[in-house]
C-alpha cells in the first residue's frame, strides 16, 4: 500500500489482513492508476464547467462548474468550521438530491471517508452503523434529521443542510476560493458502503479512491458506453452502490448528466423520462414490470440504455420490455462488496435469461464448495476477481467471502460452454426437496409467463417428509380469483413436475427493500395458503 494521506487512520487500520484479501487484477491499461489519486477531483476537475451535471424535477439544472463551486465551499466548511480531518468518517443522509451528491464529493475531496446511509433507516440501525464505522461527523438533509438525532449516537456532530438556521451547512460562509483536493493515495479508503443484507449485523465494505474510478472504467466504459449527451436516471438511492454508480459516478466520468429524483417509483419515473428526455435508466426488475403496467400514454422514446440489477432479471420481463419499448435491457450482477456490476452484456451480445459474460477487466468462474472449478453446464458458486475486491471493516466474515483469492458472491450459477453465465439462485435459497434441487428463480420465471401473474417469489419451507417443499408467493392482477389450480396446470406444462410448488400463497405485494430487492426471509406464513 502507498503512503496514506489519512490523519485519522481508523479505516486503514481496520482493513482485513493482507492474506485475506482477494487477488486484485488491473489487466486493462485504463485501470493502472497513479499512486496518488483523489477520485472526487478526477470526477470534477476535468469536466467542461458549462455542461449540465444534475437535473431536478422542479429546481434549476446544475452545471459542472456550479457543482464544483458548491463542493469546494462544502469542503472548506468541513475542514474549517467542522474540524474534519483526512480519514474521518462522515455519515451522509438524505433523499436523492444534488446537495447529497455535492456533500459526497466534498467529503472525498477533503480526504475523509463517506458513509452514505438510507433516509429510511431507523435510529437503532443508524446507531449500529455509526458504532461499526466509529462515525463522529454527519451531514444530514434537514428533512431526514429526526431519526438521526433520536439515535443518540455518542460524540456525533450533526450538521444539517437545506434549512434556514444559522448553523445550516449551506448558510455557512466560505472563502469562495477553490478547494485543493487532499493528496490521497489511490488506495486510501474513500467510502464505506454497508451491505443491504436482510439478516445479521451489517457489514461495512471499504472501497478505495481508485475503486470509484475502476467501476466506471470497466462496466460503464466497456458495457454501458455512455455519451456526454446522455441523461441518466433511476430508482436506487445513493446509499446503495448501484445508485451511486448509476446516478453519480458513471455520468460524471463520461461528462454526462443525471436526473436526481427524490421519489423514483414507476409513476414518477415514466413522466420524468418523457419530460427530461432520459436516455439511460438504472432500476430493478420489479420496477420494469411495474412500468410495463403503466406504460400506456407515456413517451419513453428517448431511452437508449436500460440497466437492471439488484435481483435476477427473468427472460419474460426482458422480452416484455423489449416488445413494448424496443430497448434491450442490459442485465447485470454486482455486489456491495465489489462496488458495482462485474458480469453483464449489452446490445447484440445480450442473451435473455442469462446475466452475460465477465465484464472487461473482470474474471468470473463457477466453482464447488472446495474452490475447484466445475464443468460447464453444472451449477456451482459464482467466483469473481478484478480491480475491486471485498474488504470488510474488521469483520471475520471476510474469510467466508474471499477464498483462494476469489470473491465468492453467494450466488449459484451455471457457466454455459460459450462463456455466458446463467443465474440459478442465491446459494442459500436453493430448495432441496425429496433429493431434487429446485431453483426458485426458474419457477418464478415460469410463473411470470402466466398472463395473470404480476409478481412471484418461490422459497423453500421445512417439511418433515421431503426436507423442504417449494412455496410460491404470488401477486395476481387485480380482479383475478386467488385460485391456485390454473397456475398449477400452467406450470405443469412449463416445468418438470418436481419443480412445481406444493403450496401457493397469494399476497397483495411482495416484501422488498428500498432498492426493490426481494426480502425472502419475510416470506413465512403470510397470506392465504392454498
Amino acid at each position: 500500500m502507498h503512503r496514506s494521506a489519512h490523519v485519522d487512520t481508523f479505516a486503514r487500520d481496520h482493513l482485513p489482513p493482507p492474506d485475506e484479501w482477494p487477488e486484485l487484477r488491473f489487466d486493462l491499461p485504463e485501470l493502472r492508476y497513479p499512486d496518488r489519486l483523489n477520485c472526487a477531483a478526477e470526477l470534477l476537475d476535468h469536466a467542461d464547467p458549462a455542461r449540465p451535471v444534475f437535473h431536478t424535477p422542479d429546481g434549476p439544472t446544475w452545471t459542472y462548474g456550479e457543482l464544483r463551486a458548491q463542493v469546494d465551499r462544502i469542503a472548506h466548511v468541513l475542514t474549517g468550521d467542522l474540524g474534519v480531518v483526512p480519514g474521518n468518517r462522515v455519515l451522509l443522509r438524505g433523499p436523492t438530491t444534488p446537495w447529497l451528491a455535492a456533500c459526497w464529493l466534498a467529503v472525498l475531496k477533503a480526504g475523509a471517508v463517506a458513509v452514505t446511509v438510507l433516509a429510511q433507516q431507523r435510529p437503532h440501525e443508524l446507531a449500529t452503523l455509526c458504532e461499526i464505522a466509529l462515525v463522529r461527523h454527519a451531514l444530514c438533509d434537514i428533512r431526514a434529521v429526526d431519526d438521526l438525532a433520536k439515535a443518540d449516537i455518542p460524540g456525533l456532530r450533526i450538521t444539517t443542510y437545506g434549512g434556514d438556521g444559522p448553523d445550516d451547512l449551506l448558510g455557512r460562509p466560505g472563502p469562495g476560493t477553490p478547494y485543493p483536493a487532499v493528496d490521497t493515495a489511490a488506495d486510501d479508503v474513500a467510502l464505506i458502503a454497508f451491505t443491504s443484507g436482510t439478516t445479521g449485523r451489517p457489514k461495512g465494505c471499504m472501497h478505495f479512491h481508485r475503486d470509484v474510478l475502476a467501476i466506471a472504467d470497466t462496466f460503464s466504459r466497456h458495457v454501458l458506453r455512455p455519451r456526454a449527451d446522455d441523461v441518466f436516471a433511476g430508482s436506487p438511492p445513493l446509499g446503495f452502490t448501484f445508485g451511486l454508480g448509476g446516478l453519480v459516478i458513471f455520468p460524471m466520468r463520461a461528462g454526462a448528466s443525471s436526473l436526481l429524483l427524490e421519489q423514483a417509483g414507476a409513476r414518477q419515473l415514466l413522466p420524468a423520462i418523457a419530460e427530461h428526455r432520459v436516455s439511460v435508466l438504472f432500476t430493478a426488475p420489479t420496477a420494469y414490470r411495474a412500468m410495463l403496467e403503466e406504460l400506456d400514454g407515456h413517451d419513453v422514446s428517448s431511452l437508449r440504455r436500460c440497466v437492471s440489477a439488484g435481483e435476477n432479471l427473468p427472460a419474460a420481463t426482458w422480452r416484455a420490455w423489449h416488445e413494448r419499448t424496443g430497448v434491450r435491457v442490459i442485465n447485470g450482477i454486482g455486489a456491495t462488496e465489489l462496488l458495482h456490476i462485474f458480469v453483464s452484456a449489452a446490445d447484440d451480445a445480450i442473451r435473455p435469461g442469462t446475466t452475460g459474460v465477465a465484464v472487461p477487466g473482470w474474471q468470473a468462474r463457477v466453482q464447488d464448495a472446495h474452490g475447484a472449478p466445475v464443468p460447464d453446464g453444472e451449477p456451482g458458486l459464482l467466483a469473481v476477481r478484478g480491480p475491486v475486491g471485498c474488504r470488510y471493516l474488521a469483520d471475520p466474515r471476510q474469510r467466508a467471502y474471499v477464498r483462494g483469492g476469489w470473491n465468492i458472491t453467494g450466488d449459484t450459477y451455471v457457466r454455459e460452454p460459450d462463456g455466458y453465465f446463467r443465474y440459478v439462485a442465491r446459494a442459500d435459497d436453493m430448495i432441496i426437496s425429496a433429493g431434487y434441487n429446485i431453483a426458485g428463480p426458474e419457477v418464478e420465471d415460469a410463473l411470470l409467463r402466466h398472463p395473470d401473474v404480476v409478481e412471484a417469489a418461490v422459497v423453500g419451507r421445512p417439511d418433515e417428509a421431503r426436507g423442504q417443499v417449494a412455496v410460491a408467493y404470488t401477486v395476481l392482477r387485480e380482479g383475478v380469483p386467488r385460485d391456485p389450480e390454473p397456475l398449477r396446470a400452467f406450470l405443469k406444462a412449463e416445468l418438470a413436475p418436481y419443480k412445481c410448488p406444493r403450496e401457493f400463497v397469494f399476497l397483495d405485494a411482495l416484501p422488498r427493500t428500498a432498492t426493490g430487492k426481494l426480502q425472502r426471509f419475510r416470506l413465512r406464513g403470510e397470506g392465504d395458503r392454498q
